[in-house]
């Protein structure tokens, strides 16, 4: 039908229908050149992704051996692939820029939904705290250069410059929908995604190397166990006074470099699924925040929360590692804490979640590769903390003689099983929600007022014989809504509310915006504020929970529970694989949850401008 009025279109035009060509022959030939271009972009993707595999593969495969020391393959050896595949990436991110700013006059599609102004700011915050810990390197490396492989020296000076470069890349590009080059884009993107990830992979086990040392050294000192330490350092002394302050700065800021890395991975990720992606335009929304005095219980009961985390991990830092007394102590606080806390947390997730089931909003389920993304990536490593809690219980249900703070950890792996699960729900289904009718109706008064103001023609004026239906009706709609509190004209018209709908002209109609808008505006402001005061509190509790694993607190070591039931050997296992998937998942859903309470504040500055800007004059009088 569209095809056949378009082309009606065209033969007026022209005035000869003979003059428009076949409609079949195009569409035939436009379909064998699209069905061909998305074949070979499948082939592109399939090819890119298994190379980027392989190079994860082997990244992986040399870590495990270097690791253990097996097969000749020593740490030198992973510094100098991870050197040569940063190497590789620094060479075509500078192919792109010298492409890219080579052409002027080349417009590049953007994806609004990828690489938000947030996250590449969490992103570059990360990265400087990175540039940090490759200072320390350098320096570390200096001080024992006599007797350091010169790997152990390239490596941070060539990190360092990748970091610069890649936040450079990431802040500038994340949004680029890339339609040529596209297999050499394609290759570039995927290279670059693996490359970060086997970075994560060597920052995750050079952390969990130190805290497995240290949970060995408070054994030996506490008396719990007979272990043999390894010996930690070069063979050589230190040239240098700060050797030993260097080496103790690595370890905090590992946590920041581990998060970097997953974080310009990800990002990385949604430019390589955006590599030849047909977009849907939609105008951006403008964030406006307004000021307001009020003091909300959300952010304050979470700013309470992050106070006693910081607390709390200051105190089992010292705590633990004392006696056998305080170290009871220590994870019984640490216990009672996260009781609290994870009820809460899952009281709060619930609430938002019964606010959605009242509202009835149909979803959004339009193609999004950062939607996606972030649902996958919650659930996944959701899964790795589940995998610790269910242990948890188990051990908690199958000990012989557990002492009596140990109980506690059976609840706590209960809440925290219920805790994630009710929060993914929730931040899932607030990432896919549309816009609500009122909202709309809102949008809707705001245009037409704004269409009216300016003194153009009426929005429902024919333009060559096309009469804009669509925008007629919300003409209509709005003029109508109006009419109820116009008053009677001197002549006098049929029925109570006034003119008619046709007698007003459009200015009149927009000045004078119904009434229903503004109770339904007051509506959608309540629901937002509960939904605001709920994800406010969330953030800051995953940021709460996030701090304390990635600064040292591990209780999953401490207890001795698990350890008894499971064996030493078998539980340090477990605990190395996924606590960083643990860790992560906290960073993860604060980003998700941060990124909602924008959207919170934007629809809520839409709204309170909307309702301000189109009282009618009725009511005022």
């Amino acid at each position: 039908m569209d095809e056949r009025c378009k082309l009606e279109v065209l033969c007026h035009r022209k005035r000869r229908s003979s003059q428009c060509p076949a409609v079949g022959d195009q569409n035939s030939g436009r379909y064998s050149r699209s069905s061909a271009e998305n074949t070979r972009l499948k082939y592109t993707a399939t090819l890119s992704a298994q190379y980027g595999i392989n190079v994860f593969v082997l990244g992986l495969v040399l870590t495990v051996a270097g690791t253990f020391q097996k097969a000749g393959v020593a740490q030198e050896h992973i510094l100098a692939y991870l050197s040569t595949l940063m190497a590789m990436q620094l060479a075509w991110m500078l192919w792109y820029f010298l492409r890219r700013h080579g052409k002027r006059g080349l417009v590049t599609e953007k994806d609004d939904h990828a690489g938000p102004r947030w996250l590449r700011g969490g992103l570059t915050l990360f990265a400087i705290l990175s540039l940090v810990l490759d200072m320390f390197k350098i320096g570390y490396y200096i001080g024992y250069s006599s007797c350091l492989s010169a790997a152990k020296g390239v490596f941070p000076a060539v990190h360092a410059v990748h970091t610069l470069s890649q936040v450079y890349f990431l802040w500038f590009h994340a949004k680029d929908v890339i339609r040529t080059f596209q297999i050499i884009e394609r290759f570039g993107m995927i290279h670059s995604v693996f490359t970060n990830l086997l970075l994560w992979v060597n920052g995750v086990i050079a952390e969990s190397k130190h805290q497995l040392s240290d949970h060995k050294k408070r054994l030996a000192v506490l008396g719990f166990a007979n272990l043999t330490m390894e010996k930690v350092g070069p063979n050589c002394s230190c040239t240098i006074n700060a050797c030993a302050a260097f080496y103790k700065g690595f370890y905090y800021m590992y946590p920041f470099n581990i998060e970097y890395h997953v974080f310009a991975s990800a990002m990385l990720y949604i430019m390589w699924k955006n590599v030849g992606r047909k977009m849907e335009h939609h105008k951006p929304q403008k964030l406006m925040f307004k000021t307001r005095y009020n003091i909300l219980p959300g952010p304050v009961l979470g700013a309470a929360v992050f106070a006693t985390t910081i607390g709390i991990l200051v105190v089992y830092s010292i705590q633990v590692g004392h006696s056998k007394d305080h170290r009871q102590s220590a994870v019984k606080m640490f216990y009672l804490y996260s009781i609290t806390v994870l009820s809460l947390m899952s009281a709060a997730s619930t609430t938002g979640l019964a606010i959605y089931r009242i509202d009835k909003i149909s979803m959004d389920y339009s193609k999004n590769p950062s939607r996606k993304l972030d649902g996958c990536l919650l659930v996944s490593t959701a899964c790795a903390t589940w995998l610790l809690s269910w242990c948890s219980v188990l051990a908690a249900i199958s000990a012989e003689a557990p002492l009596y703070y140990t109980w506690l950890s059976l609840p706590v792996s209960t809440l925290v099983i219920i805790e994630k699960s009710a929060q993914n729900v929730f931040i899932i289904e607030s990432l896919h929600r549309k816009r609500d009718n009122g909202e709309e109706e809102i949008g809707k008064i705001k245009a037409t007022s704004a269409v009216s103001a300016s003194g153009n023609l009426p929005v429902a004026a024919s333009y060559c014989g096309i009469v804009n239906k669509a925008l007629k009706n919300v003409e209509r709609e709005v003029c109508c809504a109006a009419a109820a509190c116009i008053p009677h004209s001197p002549g006098g018209g049929s029925g109570s509310g006034g003119v008619c709908c046709e007698q007003l002209t459009l200015p009149q109609a927009a000045a004078s915006s119904p009434p229903s808008s503004l109770r339904q505006a007051g509506k959608l402001d309540r629901k937002r504020i509960i939904l605001k005061n709920i994800t406010a509190f969330l953030f800051l509790c995953n940021i709460s929970f996030w701090i304390l694993p990635a600064f040292g607190a591990w209780p999953q070591f401490d207890n001795g529970l698990e350890e008894n039931v499971y064996g030493f050997e078998t539980w340090i296992l477990i605990v190395n694989l996924a606590m960083p998937f643990a860790i992560f998942y906290r960073m993860h859903a604060s980003a998700s949850l941060f990124e909602f309470w924008l959207f919170f504040m934007l629809s809520y500055s839409a709204i309170t401008t909307a309702s301000a800007d189109s009282i009618p004059p009725c009511v005022l009088q």
